[in-house]
């Protein structure tokens, strides 16, 4: 299931961190209700 969160929630970076290392799958970042960004880890990314 795609994790997906607003963008305020950037304002957490270590969260973020933490989400995306633990999950291994991209974070859809929103803005609006519209889709704004992608986070990932470093390691998903490489896959």
């Amino acid at each position: 299931m795609p994790l997906i969160m607003p963008i305020k929630d950037l304002r957490n970076t270590t969260e973020i961190s933490n989400i995306a290392h633990r999950e291994q799958e991209p974070i859809f970042i929103t803005k609006n209700g519209y889709s704004d960004l992608v986070v990932m880890s470093s390691e998903y990314c490489e896959k």
